[in-house]
């Protein structure tokens, strides 16, 4: 792929722009040149009115190939006071990108002078201008491609509105100022004219004809005007047709649609939407924006294909979707039902969340601790606590409709089947329980508390106890067999064709004879697991405290790959499309490819995350320890 990096060809179309000297020529740098003894000048890579950009190797990595972009301010204003601005602004921006943390937003690594030249040293970025990118293109780009790179762009400038102390304001979104990395995903580059913003002020005019808004010709620049020049990026690059070349502000002249008749009407509102001549009848915010674009993704079938390309979440990068806070640690996993999340708390709540926005609908508040996961039947929600009870309430409303009593602590999450709910205890029981009346059906004791889920399969209950005991009993309570691992067995068991899988305390990962208990094989962890497997073709998926996410082939145990995080893995791996998603107590939750664990992203929470996630509709939901429930892209 070509490489290019940040440019300056902003300064020179600038819109009021007087303080060059463009009657003198500009020199460049020649390859082989080193500058303060540490970078050494490559190639040059962009031009502009005020200086040139140039690929450099950093040399104080010897032994690497660090390549840095160094952008060059030649200073050949001869007013002294101009002169002084023009340092004074140079240092600006350095300054404020070394304020910036976000991973579509070049890093700053150095800047100097030297006589009449300044120098700012960045992150290098392999890739092309999106300008490029549309010159290039034979024919139009796909609408779902666009979609992508705007909600990255939407991200990216949500992050510089809300910087602290004062918004930020890019004030020069166009495609030569996007770039596209290896990836394939957005850089936003050439901060040179972003300023802070401060309400009521005014500034000089300043911009881009054709991608600027009417308002920053009057010397006005907010928010609402990056949401403008954004509008005119997506223009350009769904049409192909550059604004520069056209009447300012004559966007309704050339509809979306009548250049492009692939493009949705969805995504042309909303690009008619941000092009508004009047600010306040644009989009309130870039975080509006966003929204109204992944409505349209999901109307338009667009986001199954570009969600994968969304920005990684991430603590120093882009938002989730979005974050709900709890009173109290969050260890268990949340259930989706009709877009409704339902998710338990050691705050002894059961919360319930609307999966779209995040906004809380009602809590149920038992006596203890909520770990187990919810289970949604016929209009209620049941699950288990630390209050030794089984409760079961109204689906809409979280009013208690009844409750069934144990002599334990209740961990293992409830399953249905037969007309009975199924679940197991501290008090070392079985309960089977009947749905309609709350009243035991049965019990089947053991010889240690029940924290293993129970799963049905093949007429028959399976399930573990922290005595390392793993059960089949029938439905009227009959024990069919029991295997015996050496430690507890907390995971809870999955079923494929003829064989059962868990995970122990013991190290080792199971795969037993479904219809007599017999071992088909064992593989050995690295230390203990209470992960629950997961399997998609032939591959078994399973945590360890070791810290590995791991992949065996199901058929002889034959390690595929691990992938190894920051702290032991408790939460249960989850298969959605090609991916695996899982967390960690380090507090990251990690998707992986599943067929070669390769690492897509991790989103970093602050503290552990033990439950497993649930995913939907390209939705990633999962609790952590530090109180929050979350909402991501998959």
């Amino acid at each position: 792929m070509q490489e290019s990096s940040l440019e300056t060809r902003n300064i020179t179309s600038s819109i009021g722009s007087d303080s060059e000297d463009t009657s003198r020529p500009r020199q460049q740098l020649q390859s082989g040149i080193t500058l303060v003894n540490r970078y050494n000048i490559q190639d040059v890579i962009g031009v502009g009115g005020m200086g040139s950009v140039y690929r450099a190797r950093d040399l104080h990595f010897p032994n690497v190939v660090k390549l840095v972009a160094v952008k060059e301010m030649i200073n050949a204003a001869p007013d002294p006071l101009v002169r002084q601005t023009i340092v004074q602004n140079f240092e600006r921006e350095a300054n404020m990108l070394a304020t910036l943390n976000h991973p579509a937003i070049p890093r700053i690594y150095d800047y100097f002078t030297q006589d009449d030249r300044s120098y700012l040293v960045l992150e290098f970025i392999h890739g092309k201008d999106l300008e490029t990118v549309i010159a290039d293109a034979n024919g139009f780009l796909p609408e779902d491609q666009v979609i992508s790179w705007s909600i990255q762009l939407c991200d990216v400038l949500s992050y510089l509105h809300a910087h602290k102390p004062d918004p930020v304001i890019f004030r020069d979104m166009k495609p030569s100022n996007v770039m596209i990395n290896h990836n394939g995903d957005v850089v936003l580059v050439d901060f040179g004219i972003a300023k802070t913003f401060q309400s009521g002020q005014k500034g000089t005019m300043i911009g881009t004809e054709g991608y600027s808004p009417p308002e920053q010709y009057r010397g006005e620049a907010t928010p609402l005007a990056d949401i403008y020049s954004l509008g005119a990026t997506l223009h350009h690059a769904i049409t192909r047709r550059d604004p520069r070349l056209e009447p300012p502000f004559s966007f309704a002249e050339r509809p979306v649609r009548r250049i492009n008749t692939n493009v949705s009407p969805e995504f042309e509102a909303v690009i008619n939407v941000a092009l508004q001549y009047t600010p306040s009848d644009r989009f309130a915010n870039t975080d509006a924006m966003k929204d109204a674009l992944m409505n349209v993704a999901r109307k338009t079938g667009a986001l199954s294909k570009i969600a994968s390309s969304l920005p990684v979440a991430s603590s120093g990068g882009v938002k989730p979707l979005w974050s709900f806070k709890c009173e109290d640690e969050i260890r268990g996993t949340p259930t989706l039902h009709q877009g409704m999340l339902f998710i338990g708390c050691y705050d002894n709540n059961l919360y319930s969340l609307n999966a779209a926005d995040g906004q809380f609908q009602w809590k149920y508040a038992a006596e203890g601790g909520i770990v187990a996961r919810p289970l949604v039947y016929d209009n209620n929600v049941i699950f288990g606590s630390e209050d030794q009870r089984l409760h079961v309430v109204s689906l809409r409303a979280g009013k208690l409709v009844w409750t069934y009593y144990t002599e334990g602590k209740i961990y293992s999450s409830p399953r249905i089947a037969d007309g009975h709910i199924f679940f197991g205890s501290d008090d070392q029981d079985l309960h089977a329980v009947n749905i309609n009346s709350g009243r035991a059906i049965w019990k089947y004791s053991t010889d240690a508390p029940i924290h293993s889920s129970p799963l049905v399969a093949n007429e028959l209950i399976f399930f573990g106890n922290e005595a390392g005991g793993l059960y089949a009993i029938d439905f009227r309570g009959s024990l069919k067999w029991r295997f015996q691992s050496k430690r507890a067995v907390t995971s809870s068991p999955v079923n494929k064709g003829q064989s059962v899988y868990f995970s122990s305390v013991d190290g080792s990962l199971y795969a037993l004879d479904v219809s007599n208990g017999w071992p088909v094989w064992k593989f050995r962890l690295g230390k203990g697991s209470v992960s629950s497997p997961a399997l998609a073709d032939d591959f078994v998926f399973v945590g360890a405290s070791d810290g590995f996410i791991y992949c065996v082939d199901a058929r002889n145990a034959k390690e595929i790959w691990r992938f190894r995080t920051e702290n032991q893995v408790s939460s249960s791996p989850v298969i959605y499309k090609d991916s695996v998603y899982c967390g960690s107590v380090d507090g990251s939750m990690y998707c992986l490819e599943y067929r070669t664990g390769r690492l897509r992203w991790k989103f970093e929470a602050q503290a552990a995350i033990t439950g497993s996630p649930v995913i939907f509709d390209d939705i990633v939901y999962f609790g952590s320890i530090d109180h929050h429930v979350y909402a991501l892209f998959a």
